[in-house]
């Protein structure tokens, strides 16, 4: 699929928090529904001033987004609607042509997403039982080791 990959605009982030919303309702069956909306307002708090980066349709319709934050890339959700069309391989691999290495941590029981990463070429380094916040969600702390 053709992507335009660019920084986000402050026009598009409510456009940009349904991206998110799709996502993690397709992938995140095992949060609690309390820590889902906990999360959801952080996220809508924080995303219309976060330094997003975007893949875009060419018709300039967003579908995908990343956080990156110095050598971490610390989000990335793609809308379900383009999932599995190399969208997200495509922003992991922007970031790549920036920071050979990446790092990103991923939630364990997001087997979809440890797939993904794995097959990018991240391998595990670590692992923590509870998420960044001290919920009950561990992460695995992923390195790019390369491909």
């Amino acid at each position: 699929m053709s992507i335009v990959i660019r920084r986000s605009r402050s026009d598009e982030s409510e456009q940009l928090i349904e991206i998110w919303r799709r996502s993690v309702d397709a992938t995140h069956h095992f949060l609690s529904q309390q820590d889902r909306k906990e999360i959801e307002r952080q996220v809508c708090e924080f995303f219309p001033r976060a330094p997003l980066w975007v893949a875009a349709t060419r018709e300039d319709k967003p579908c995908a987004l990343m956080l990156l934050s110095e050598q971490h890339l610390e989000a990335l959700f793609v809308d379900p609607d383009f999932r599995g069309m190399g969208v997200g391989r495509q922003l992991v691999r922007y970031a790549l042509e920036w920071i050979p290495g990446l790092t990103t941590d991923v939630n364990e029981q997001n087997a979809q997403a440890v797939g993904f990463y794995a097959n990018m070429g991240f391998v595990v380094s670590g692992r923590s039982d509870h998420d960044d916040h001290g919920r009950p969600y561990p992460l695995l702390h992923l390195r790019y080791a390369g491909r």
